[in-house]
């Protein structure tokens, strides 16, 4: 998996090791960190992208973020592709997760779900929940899912 800075700069180091760097750096200079993972796609032709992202929340000083983007020519239905969504966030915070207890690092997991039953992906909302608080994680949904709604979004090419 390839993994990026927002400027484009690559992470030359395994996505592990690069937060656990970045968690030693920002926690040693006083900061309290927040994070959060989500990921959204587009679909494009016969292409659909997936763009994961990792968000790092400095308290009272702004934010960054690590991104991973891939593609597939894998046709989803609009609740299949919100579940494969919320499958790459957990996938990533599970394989993140014993960092941020150790550091007593606060995670959440967004998924760029409405709650709002009138929007199609609101159709994927239960299993979603359902499967990241099951997984042990904290959950947020639209409007409240920033990570993936608004992170991920600009960065899906």
């Amino acid at each position: 998996m390839h993994w990026r800075k927002f400027n484009g700069e690559a992470l030359n180091l395994p996505i592990k090791d690069a937060v656990a760097e970045t968690i030693i750096r920002e926690t040693s200079n006083g900061i309290k960190l927040k994070v959060c993972i989500g990921t959204d796609s587009q679909v494009k032709g016969s292409d659909t992208e997936f763009a994961t992202v990792i968000v790092f929340l400095r308290e009272h000083n702004g934010g960054f973020m690590f991104i991973h983007n891939e593609k597939t020519k894998q046709k989803y239905h609009i609740k299949e592709r919100m579940l494969a969504e919320v499958a790459m966030s957990i996938d990533i915070a599970y394989q993140l997760c014993d960092l941020f207890i150790a550091y007593n690092v606060e995670m959440e997991v967004h998924a760029d779900i409405n709650t709002d039953p009138h929007f199609k992906s609101n159709d994927a909302l239960k299993e979603a929940m359902g499967y990241i608080l099951g997984m042990g994680f904290a959950f947020k949904a639209k409007p409240e899912a920033f990570a993936s709604s608004c992170c991920a979004d600009k960065v899906c090419n």
